[in-house]
C-alpha cells in the first residue's frame, strides 16, 4: 500500500524528533535521571547506566514465533542501540505477574528505560511506570490524550487511513459483502483497525456486521476464515488484522478449492515478508516495522 508507507516515512522524521525532545530530560545523563531504586550488582560502580533498554512482550512465545513484526521492530531497535554501545533487554510475559516482575526488575537497575508496545485499552503498565520512576517511550496506533499513556512520550501511527484504503479497494472492485477478522480488542491497534473498518464501511453504506475476533495467529486466522465461508451468503473479501491470520485464511480457502481472488479477495496488514511470496501474492499494507524501532 503505496499511500500508507508514504504516510508513515513523512511522519518519521517528526515522531523521532518528538519522542526525542521529550525523552531528553529523563535521559540526558545518569545524574538527571531518577536514582531511587537500587542497582544491580552486574551494574559498575563507576557507571550508574545500565547499557541497555528493556522490553517487555506480554504474549504466547508461540505468537511471537510466527509475527515478523516483532522480528523486524528489534532489527531496528538493536541497529540504533548498537551505534551507541547498548542492548536491547527483551522479556516474554505470559501473566501479568511476570509481566509486573519483569518491569521491576528492569526499574531496579537492568535497564535505563523500557519501550512499551502492544498499548492496551486501559493499560496498567502505565501508572506501574510512574510508580517504578521507569523512564519509557510508547509504540501506538493512534495519537493518544495524555489520560491513556498517563503523559508519556509516544510515537505513534494512525493506522486508520490505511484500513479504509483496503475498504475502498474492495468496493472498487464491487464487493458489497466485506468481513474483517480482527486482533483481540483488548489492544489499541486492533481496536483502531476494527473501528477504521466499520467506519469506512458505513461510510460506503455497506454492512459492517461481519467482524470475527482473532487473536493475531495462523490457527485463529484459519478459524475465523472458515465461520465466514460456512455461513450461508458468505463475504466476497476478507480484511485481516495482520497477514499471518490472512495467510492461513488464503491457505483455507485454496484447500477448499475457492479461487483467490476471482471467488474470494483477501487483504492482510503487516507486510510479512512471506507475502509477496504467495501465489496469489497477498494485498497488505507495510508499517516500516524496521523504522518503528529506530524512531526511539
Amino acid at each position: 500500500m503505496s499511500a500508507t508507507r508514504k504516510a508513515l516515512d513523512g511522519d518519521a522524521a517528526r515522531l523521532e524528533d518528538a519522542a526525542a525532545e521529550s525523552t531528553r530530560p529523563q535521559n540526558a545523563t545518569a545524574a538527571e535521571m531518577p536514582q531511587t531504586t537500587p542497582r544491580c550488582d552486574a551494574r559498575s560502580p563507576q557507571s550508574p547506566r545500565a547499557g541497555a533498554i528493556g522490553l517487555v512482550v506480554a504474549r504466547d512465545p508461540e505468537i511471537l514465533a510466527g509475527d515478523a513484526f516483532f522480528a523486524a521492530f528489534i532489527a531496528g531497535c538493536e541497529r540504533v542501540l548498537a551505534a551507541h554501545g547498548m542492548g536491547l533487554l527483551l522479556h516474554v510475559a505470559s501473566s501479568e505477574e511476570t509481566e509486573r516482575a519483569a518491569y521491576e526488575q528492569l526499574a531496579a537497575g537492568r535497564a535505563d528505560g523500557v519501550i512499551l508496545l502492544d498499548v492496551r485499552v486501559g493499560d496498567p503498565r502505565f501508572a506501574l511506570i510512574a510508580e517504578l520512576d521507569l523512564p519509557a517511550v510508547v509504540l501506538s496506533a493512534r495519537a493518544p490524550g495524555l489520560e491513556e499513556t498517563s503523559g508519556l512520550p509516544t510515537i505513534y501511527s494512525d493506522d486508520s487511513p490505511a484500513v479504509e484504503e483496503l475498504v475502498e479497494l474492495f468496493a472498487e472492485a464491487g464487493h458489497t459483502r466485506i468481513a474483517h477478522v480482527a486482533g483481540p480488542p483488548r489492544f489499541i491497534h486492533a481496536r483502531v483497525r476494527r473501528e477504521a473498518f466499520s467506519a469506512a464501511m458505513r461510510a460506503r453504506g455497506l454492512d459492517d456486521s461481519l467482524v470475527i475476533e482473532g487473536d493475531f495467529t495462523a490457527e485463529s486466522g484459519r478459524d475465523a476464515t472458515a465461520q465466514l465461508l460456512d455461513l450461508p451468503h458468505p463475504p466476497t473479501g476478507i480484511l485481516y488484522a495482520n497477514d499471518l491470520m490472512a495467510i492461513a485464511g488464503l491457505s483455507l480457502a485454496s484447500s477448499h478449492g475457492i479461487r483467490v481472488p476471482q471467488e474470494l479477495s483477501l487483504t492482510g496488514y503487516d507486510d510479512n515478508a512471506l507475502s509477496a511470496h504467495l501465489s496469489p501474492g497477498l494485498t497488505t499494507v507495510a508499517t516500516a516495522d524496521q523504522q518503528r524501532g529506530s524512531w526511539h
